[in-house]
Protein backbone atom coordinates (compact mmCIF):
# COMPACT_ATOMS: atom_id res chain seq x y z
CA UNK A 1 0.00 0.00 0.00
CA UNK A 2 1.27 3.47 -0.94
CA UNK A 3 0.18 6.10 1.59
CA UNK A 4 0.28 9.91 1.42
CA UNK A 5 -0.11 11.84 4.68
CA UNK A 6 -1.06 15.53 4.51
CA UNK A 7 0.32 17.82 7.23
CA UNK A 8 3.55 18.71 8.96
CA UNK A 9 3.13 18.56 12.73
CA UNK A 10 3.81 16.08 15.52
CA UNK A 11 0.42 14.44 14.91
CA UNK A 12 1.46 13.70 11.33
CA UNK A 13 4.88 12.48 12.53
CA UNK A 14 3.09 10.09 14.91
CA UNK A 15 0.88 8.86 12.06
CA UNK A 16 3.87 8.48 9.73
CA UNK A 17 5.84 6.65 12.40
CA UNK A 18 3.03 4.13 12.92
CA UNK A 19 2.49 3.72 9.18
CA UNK A 20 6.23 3.24 8.59
CA UNK A 21 6.16 0.32 11.03
CA UNK A 22 3.22 -1.31 9.21
CA UNK A 23 4.40 -4.16 6.95
CA UNK A 24 1.52 -3.44 4.52
CA UNK A 25 2.93 0.03 3.73
CA UNK A 26 5.37 -0.25 0.83
CA UNK A 27 5.82 3.49 0.22
CA UNK A 28 5.17 6.40 2.56
CA UNK A 29 4.90 10.03 1.46
CA UNK A 30 4.11 13.21 3.40
CA UNK A 31 3.32 16.76 2.29
CA UNK A 32 4.72 19.09 3.43
CA UNK A 33 6.14 17.13 6.40
CA UNK A 34 8.98 18.32 8.63
CA UNK A 35 12.58 17.49 9.52
CA UNK A 36 11.60 14.45 11.61
CA UNK A 37 9.04 13.05 9.19
CA UNK A 38 11.74 13.16 6.49
CA UNK A 39 13.43 10.25 8.29
CA UNK A 40 10.47 7.89 7.69
CA UNK A 41 8.70 9.31 4.62
CA UNK A 42 9.47 11.04 1.33
CA UNK A 43 8.50 14.70 1.54
CA UNK A 44 6.66 16.75 -1.09
CA UNK A 45 5.74 20.42 -1.37
CA UNK A 46 2.01 21.08 -1.65
CA UNK A 47 -0.53 23.67 -0.59
CA UNK A 48 -2.43 21.54 1.93
CA UNK A 49 -5.55 23.72 1.52
CA UNK A 50 -5.68 23.22 -2.26
CA UNK A 51 -7.78 20.11 -2.88
CA UNK A 52 -6.92 19.92 -6.58
CA UNK A 53 -3.18 20.12 -5.82
CA UNK A 54 -3.40 17.42 -3.13
CA UNK A 55 -5.45 15.16 -5.44
CA UNK A 56 -2.95 15.70 -8.26
CA UNK A 57 -0.03 14.83 -5.97
CA UNK A 58 -1.80 11.68 -4.75
CA UNK A 59 -2.58 10.67 -8.33
CA UNK A 60 0.99 11.27 -9.44
CA UNK A 61 2.27 9.10 -6.60
CA UNK A 62 -0.38 6.46 -7.38
CA UNK A 63 -1.32 6.54 -3.71
CA UNK A 64 -3.67 3.85 -2.44
CA UNK A 65 -4.66 5.97 0.57
CA UNK A 66 -4.49 9.64 1.52
CA UNK A 67 -4.61 10.57 5.21
CA UNK A 68 -5.45 14.22 5.93
CA UNK A 69 -4.04 15.23 9.31
CA UNK A 70 -4.96 18.85 10.13
CA UNK A 71 -8.42 20.38 10.46
CA UNK A 72 -8.02 23.32 8.05
CA UNK A 73 -7.66 21.16 4.88
CA UNK A 74 -10.66 19.05 5.96
CA UNK A 75 -12.85 22.12 6.49
CA UNK A 76 -11.60 23.38 3.11
CA UNK A 77 -12.87 20.21 1.41
CA UNK A 78 -9.54 18.58 0.54
CA UNK A 79 -10.86 15.08 1.32
CA UNK A 80 -13.73 15.63 -1.15
CA UNK A 81 -11.28 16.53 -3.93
CA UNK A 82 -9.18 13.42 -3.27
CA UNK A 83 -12.22 11.15 -3.27
CA UNK A 84 -13.52 12.80 -6.44
CA UNK A 85 -10.24 11.74 -8.07
CA UNK A 86 -11.06 8.13 -7.17
CA UNK A 87 -8.51 7.79 -4.37
CA UNK A 88 -9.56 6.51 -0.91
CA UNK A 89 -9.14 9.27 1.67
CA UNK A 90 -9.17 9.10 5.47
CA UNK A 91 -10.87 12.29 6.58
CA UNK A 92 -14.40 13.71 6.57
CA UNK A 93 -16.03 15.72 3.82
CA UNK A 94 -16.16 19.51 4.03
CA UNK A 95 -19.79 19.34 5.17
CA UNK A 96 -19.12 16.73 7.87
CA UNK A 97 -15.96 18.56 9.03
CA UNK A 98 -18.23 21.47 10.05
CA UNK A 99 -18.55 19.46 13.26
CA UNK A 100 -15.20 21.07 14.09
CA UNK A 101 -15.38 24.02 11.72
CA UNK A 102 -18.41 25.50 13.50
CA UNK A 103 -19.13 25.18 17.23
CA UNK A 104 -22.72 26.28 16.54
CA UNK A 105 -23.18 23.47 13.97
CA UNK A 106 -21.80 20.93 16.47
CA UNK A 107 -24.22 22.18 19.13
CA UNK A 108 -27.12 21.75 16.70
CA UNK A 109 -26.08 18.18 15.84
CA UNK A 110 -25.76 17.33 19.54
CA UNK A 111 -29.16 18.81 20.34
CA UNK A 112 -30.90 16.74 17.66
CA UNK A 113 -28.93 13.57 18.52
CA UNK A 114 -29.60 14.04 22.25
CA UNK A 115 -25.86 14.08 23.03
CA UNK A 116 -25.08 15.45 26.52
CA UNK A 117 -23.22 18.77 26.37
CA UNK A 118 -23.03 22.16 28.07
CA UNK A 119 -25.95 24.57 27.76
CA UNK A 120 -24.96 27.37 25.40
CA UNK A 121 -25.91 30.47 23.44
CA UNK A 122 -24.75 31.41 19.94
CA UNK A 123 -24.13 35.18 19.85
CA UNK A 124 -23.47 37.65 17.05
CA UNK A 125 -24.15 41.04 18.72
CA UNK A 126 -22.74 42.78 21.81
CA UNK A 127 -26.20 42.66 23.40
CA UNK A 128 -26.46 38.89 22.95
CA UNK A 129 -22.94 38.47 24.33
CA UNK A 130 -23.73 40.46 27.47
CA UNK A 131 -26.97 38.54 28.04
CA UNK A 132 -25.21 35.17 27.69
CA UNK A 133 -22.29 36.10 29.97
CA UNK A 134 -24.77 37.35 32.56
CA UNK A 135 -26.92 34.21 32.29
CA UNK A 136 -24.07 31.79 33.01
CA UNK A 137 -21.78 33.86 35.26
CA UNK A 138 -18.17 32.99 36.08
CA UNK A 139 -16.16 31.06 35.15
CA UNK A 140 -16.94 32.26 31.63
CA UNK A 141 -16.47 29.88 28.69
CA UNK A 142 -16.19 31.77 25.37
CA UNK A 143 -15.53 29.93 22.09
CA UNK A 144 -14.87 31.36 18.66
CA UNK A 145 -17.38 29.62 16.39
CA UNK A 146 -14.78 28.96 13.68
CA UNK A 147 -11.36 27.34 13.48
CA UNK A 148 -8.74 29.03 15.65
CA UNK A 149 -5.85 26.52 15.73
CA UNK A 150 -6.64 25.42 19.28
CA UNK A 151 -6.53 28.98 20.62
CA UNK A 152 -10.13 30.14 20.11
CA UNK A 153 -11.37 29.23 23.59
CA UNK A 154 -11.11 31.47 26.63
CA UNK A 155 -12.04 30.23 30.12
CA UNK A 156 -11.77 33.00 32.69
CA UNK A 157 -13.26 34.51 35.83
CA UNK A 158 -12.58 37.97 34.38
CA UNK A 159 -15.75 39.36 32.79
CA UNK A 160 -13.87 41.96 30.75
CA UNK A 161 -11.47 39.34 29.31
CA UNK A 162 -14.41 37.11 28.41
CA UNK A 163 -16.26 40.00 26.77
CA UNK A 164 -13.16 41.18 24.89
CA UNK A 165 -12.62 37.72 23.39
CA UNK A 166 -16.31 37.39 22.51
CA UNK A 167 -16.33 40.75 20.72
CA UNK A 168 -13.24 39.76 18.69
CA UNK A 169 -15.17 36.84 17.11
CA UNK A 170 -17.61 37.15 14.20
CA UNK A 171 -19.83 34.56 15.82
CA UNK A 172 -19.26 33.19 19.30
CA UNK A 173 -20.56 30.34 21.44
CA UNK A 174 -20.88 31.14 25.15
CA UNK A 175 -21.64 28.20 27.38
CA UNK A 176 -21.87 27.00 30.94
CA UNK A 177 -18.64 25.92 32.63
CA UNK A 178 -18.25 22.15 32.96
CA UNK A 179 -16.50 20.98 36.12
CA UNK A 180 -14.51 17.77 36.43
CA UNK A 181 -11.53 16.20 34.66
CA UNK A 182 -11.29 16.27 30.87
CA UNK A 183 -10.82 13.25 28.62
CA UNK A 184 -10.07 12.94 24.89
CA UNK A 185 -11.62 9.95 23.14
CA UNK A 186 -10.96 9.27 19.45
CA UNK A 187 -13.05 7.03 17.24
CA UNK A 188 -12.38 5.83 13.71
CA UNK A 189 -15.56 5.64 11.64
CA UNK A 190 -16.66 5.03 8.07
CA UNK A 191 -19.93 6.87 8.63
CA UNK A 192 -21.71 3.86 10.05
CA UNK A 193 -19.41 1.59 12.05
CA UNK A 194 -17.60 3.31 14.93
CA UNK A 195 -14.33 1.94 16.33
CA UNK A 196 -13.25 3.71 19.54
CA UNK A 197 -9.58 4.08 20.47
CA UNK A 198 -8.18 4.26 24.00
CA UNK A 199 -8.86 7.46 25.98
CA UNK A 200 -6.14 10.01 26.76
CA UNK A 201 -5.83 13.23 28.73
CA UNK A 202 -4.03 16.31 27.49
CA UNK A 203 -2.80 19.48 29.21
CA UNK A 204 -3.97 22.70 27.59
CA UNK A 205 -2.44 25.36 29.86
CA UNK A 206 1.10 26.56 29.20
CA UNK A 207 2.44 26.27 32.76
CA UNK A 208 2.65 23.72 35.55
CA UNK A 209 -0.41 23.35 37.74
CA UNK A 210 -2.70 24.26 34.82
CA UNK A 211 -1.65 27.91 35.03
CA UNK A 212 -0.99 30.33 32.19
CA UNK A 213 -2.70 30.79 28.82
CA UNK A 214 -4.43 28.12 26.74
CA UNK A 215 -2.24 26.38 24.16
CA UNK A 216 -2.67 23.74 21.50
CA UNK A 217 -1.58 21.20 24.14
CA UNK A 218 1.60 20.80 26.23
CA UNK A 219 1.52 17.05 26.84
CA UNK A 220 -0.67 13.98 27.20
CA UNK A 221 -0.86 10.51 28.68
CA UNK A 222 -2.73 7.22 28.27
CA UNK A 223 -4.26 5.10 29.81
CA UNK A 224 -6.30 6.89 32.48
CA UNK A 225 -6.03 4.82 35.68
CA UNK A 226 -8.63 6.98 37.44
CA UNK A 227 -11.34 6.65 34.75
CA UNK A 228 -14.36 4.37 34.99
CA UNK A 229 -13.62 1.13 33.06
CA UNK A 230 -17.04 1.53 31.39
CA UNK A 231 -16.22 5.06 30.13
CA UNK A 232 -15.52 4.09 26.51
CA UNK A 233 -18.70 2.00 26.26
CA UNK A 234 -20.75 4.84 27.75
CA UNK A 235 -19.32 7.45 25.38
CA UNK A 236 -19.86 5.13 22.42
CA UNK A 237 -23.52 4.73 23.36
CA UNK A 238 -24.36 8.32 24.33
CA UNK A 239 -22.00 10.41 22.19
CA UNK A 240 -20.09 8.81 19.32
CA UNK A 241 -22.65 6.49 17.70
CA UNK A 242 -25.56 8.98 18.01
CA UNK A 243 -23.44 11.74 16.42
CA UNK A 244 -22.36 9.51 13.53
CA UNK A 245 -25.95 8.35 13.06
CA UNK A 246 -27.26 11.94 12.99
CA UNK A 247 -24.71 13.09 10.41
CA UNK A 248 -25.58 10.10 8.22
CA UNK A 249 -29.30 10.92 8.61
CA UNK A 250 -28.58 14.47 7.38
CA UNK A 251 -26.97 13.12 4.22
CA UNK A 252 -23.48 14.21 5.28
CA UNK A 253 -21.94 11.02 6.69
CA UNK A 254 -18.82 11.49 8.80
CA UNK A 255 -15.95 9.26 7.64
CA UNK A 256 -12.58 9.62 9.33
CA UNK A 257 -11.50 10.42 12.88
CA UNK A 258 -14.16 11.73 15.25
CA UNK A 259 -12.60 13.28 18.36
CA UNK A 260 -14.75 13.88 21.41
CA UNK A 261 -13.40 16.25 24.05
CA UNK A 262 -15.24 15.30 27.23
CA UNK A 263 -15.74 16.59 30.77
CA UNK A 264 -16.47 14.01 33.45
CA UNK A 265 -18.82 16.13 35.56
CA UNK A 266 -20.77 15.46 38.73
CA UNK A 267 -23.81 15.01 36.47
CA UNK A 268 -22.10 12.57 34.11
CA UNK A 269 -20.16 12.78 30.83
CA UNK A 270 -20.60 15.99 28.82
CA UNK A 271 -19.13 16.88 25.41
CA UNK A 272 -16.94 19.98 25.49
CA UNK A 273 -16.18 19.93 21.76
CA UNK A 274 -15.84 17.74 18.70
CA UNK A 275 -12.84 17.69 16.38
CA UNK A 276 -12.78 16.17 12.93
CA UNK A 277 -9.24 14.75 13.07
CA UNK A 278 -6.64 13.18 15.35
CA UNK A 279 -5.84 15.47 18.28
CA UNK A 280 -2.35 16.73 19.03
CA UNK A 281 -0.70 15.76 21.43
CA UNK A 282 -3.08 12.89 22.34
CA UNK A 283 -2.40 11.06 19.06
CA UNK A 284 1.22 10.66 20.11
CA UNK A 285 0.32 8.59 23.20
CA UNK A 286 -2.66 6.73 21.74
CA UNK A 287 -0.72 5.48 18.71
CA UNK A 288 2.23 4.57 20.94
CA UNK A 289 -0.08 2.02 22.60
CA UNK A 290 -1.82 0.69 19.47
CA UNK A 291 -0.60 -2.79 18.52
CA UNK A 292 -2.87 -3.28 15.47
CA UNK A 293 -1.18 -2.13 12.22
CA UNK A 294 -2.68 1.24 11.32
CA UNK A 295 -2.92 1.29 7.52
CA UNK A 296 -5.67 -1.31 7.05
CA UNK A 297 -7.85 0.34 9.73
CA UNK A 298 -7.62 3.73 8.03
CA UNK A 299 -8.16 2.21 4.57
CA UNK A 300 -11.26 0.31 5.71
CA UNK A 301 -12.65 3.53 7.17
CA UNK A 302 -11.95 5.35 3.90
CA UNK A 303 -13.58 2.60 1.81
CA UNK A 304 -16.67 2.13 4.02
CA UNK A 305 -15.69 -1.39 5.08
CA UNK A 306 -14.80 -0.78 8.74
CA UNK A 307 -17.25 -3.48 9.83
CA UNK A 308 -14.74 -6.00 8.37
CA UNK A 309 -11.99 -4.76 10.70
CA UNK A 310 -11.32 -7.07 13.70
CA UNK A 311 -11.20 -5.55 17.21
CA UNK A 312 -8.16 -3.40 17.85
CA UNK A 313 -5.25 -4.77 19.90
CA UNK A 314 -3.60 -2.58 22.51
CA UNK A 315 -0.32 -2.79 24.40
CA UNK A 316 -0.53 -2.91 28.18
CA UNK A 317 2.15 -0.20 28.29
CA UNK A 318 1.45 3.35 29.37
CA UNK A 319 2.58 6.32 27.26
CA UNK A 320 3.48 9.93 28.09
CA UNK A 321 4.21 12.82 25.72
CA UNK A 322 5.89 16.06 26.81
CA UNK A 323 5.77 19.01 24.39
CA UNK A 324 8.88 21.16 24.06
CA UNK A 325 7.76 24.62 22.94
CA UNK A 326 9.69 27.61 21.69
CA UNK A 327 10.37 30.84 23.51
CA UNK A 328 7.23 32.99 24.02
CA UNK A 329 4.72 30.26 22.99
CA UNK A 330 1.69 30.54 22.81
CA UNK A 331 2.41 34.15 21.85
CA UNK A 332 4.46 34.87 18.73
CA UNK A 333 7.11 32.14 18.97
CA UNK A 334 10.80 32.64 18.27
CA UNK A 335 11.96 30.37 15.44
CA UNK A 336 15.21 29.45 13.73
CA UNK A 337 16.99 28.25 16.89
CA UNK A 338 19.13 25.10 16.49
CA UNK A 339 17.92 21.93 18.22
CA UNK A 340 20.63 19.74 19.77
CA UNK A 341 20.52 16.38 21.53
CA UNK A 342 18.19 14.53 19.12
CA UNK A 343 20.87 11.92 18.37
CA UNK A 344 21.50 11.43 22.08
CA UNK A 345 17.85 10.45 22.57
CA UNK A 346 18.13 7.87 19.79
CA UNK A 347 21.37 6.49 21.23
CA UNK A 348 20.40 6.43 24.91
CA UNK A 349 16.60 6.22 25.12
CA UNK A 350 15.38 4.16 22.15
CA UNK A 351 13.19 2.20 21.78
CA UNK A 352 11.27 3.28 24.89
CA UNK A 353 11.50 7.02 24.17
CA UNK A 354 11.59 8.91 20.90
CA UNK A 355 11.11 12.41 19.54
CA UNK A 356 8.26 13.39 17.24
CA UNK A 357 8.82 16.66 15.39
CA UNK A 358 6.17 19.39 15.28
CA UNK A 359 7.60 22.78 14.30
CA UNK A 360 10.99 21.92 12.80
CA UNK A 361 12.86 22.31 9.53
CA UNK A 362 16.30 21.50 8.16
CA UNK A 363 18.82 24.34 7.85
CA UNK A 364 21.75 22.73 6.08
CA UNK A 365 22.71 19.79 8.29
CA UNK A 366 21.10 21.32 11.38
CA UNK A 367 17.52 20.93 12.61
CA UNK A 368 16.03 24.26 13.74
CA UNK A 369 12.78 25.36 15.35
CA UNK A 370 10.03 26.48 12.96
CA UNK A 371 6.94 26.91 15.11
CA UNK A 372 5.45 27.29 18.57
CA UNK A 373 5.28 23.65 19.58
CA UNK A 374 8.59 22.25 18.39
CA UNK A 375 8.87 18.65 19.60
CA UNK A 376 6.74 15.95 21.24
CA UNK A 377 8.98 13.74 23.36
CA UNK A 378 7.13 10.45 23.75
CA UNK A 379 7.92 7.46 25.96
CA UNK A 380 6.31 4.17 26.94
CA UNK A 381 6.69 2.17 30.13
CA UNK A 382 5.14 -0.58 32.21
CA UNK A 383 3.13 2.12 33.98
CA UNK A 384 2.70 5.89 33.87
CA UNK A 385 5.46 6.50 36.40
CA UNK A 386 8.02 4.67 34.26
CA UNK A 387 6.79 6.24 31.02
CA UNK A 388 6.95 9.66 32.66
CA UNK A 389 10.47 9.08 33.95
CA UNK A 390 11.65 8.00 30.49
CA UNK A 391 9.98 10.94 28.74
CA UNK A 392 11.55 13.52 31.04
CA UNK A 393 14.97 11.83 30.83
CA UNK A 394 14.78 12.25 27.04
CA UNK A 395 13.58 15.86 27.36
CA UNK A 396 16.65 16.52 29.50
CA UNK A 397 18.97 15.59 26.62
CA UNK A 398 17.44 18.15 24.24
CA UNK A 399 18.82 21.68 24.01
CA UNK A 400 16.79 24.46 22.40
CA UNK A 401 17.60 27.97 23.55
CA UNK A 402 14.69 29.66 25.35
CA UNK A 403 12.49 26.54 25.12
CA UNK A 404 9.84 25.68 27.67
CA UNK A 405 7.97 22.57 28.79
CA UNK A 406 5.71 21.55 31.62
CA UNK A 407 7.25 19.38 34.34
CA UNK A 408 3.97 17.92 35.65
CA UNK A 409 2.57 15.95 32.70
CA UNK A 410 0.86 12.80 34.11
CA UNK A 411 2.34 13.43 37.56
CA UNK A 412 -0.94 13.16 39.45
CA UNK A 413 -2.22 10.21 37.39
CA UNK A 414 1.08 8.39 38.07
CA UNK A 415 0.47 8.82 41.80
CA UNK A 416 3.49 11.08 42.31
Amino acid sequence: MKVLVIGGGAREHALCRSLSLDPDVTALHCAPGNAGIAEVARLHEVDALDGAAVAALAGGLRADLVVVGPEAPLVAGVADAVRAAGIPCFGPSREAAELEGSKAFAKDVMAVANVPTARSYVCTTPEEIDEALDAFGAPYVVKDDGLAAGKGVVVTDDLEKAREHALSCDRVVIEEYLDGPEVSLFAITDGETVLPLQPAQDFKRALDGDEGPNTGGMGAYSPLPWADPKLVDEVMETVLQPTVNELRRRGTPFSGLLYAGLAITGRGVRVIEFNARFGDPETQVVLARLKTPLASVLLNAAKGTLADEPPLNWRDDAAVTVVVASHNYPGTPRTGDPIEGLEAVVEQDAPHAYVLHAGTRKDGDAVVSAGGRVLSVTATGANLAQARERAYAAVGRIRLEGSQHRTDIARRAAGE
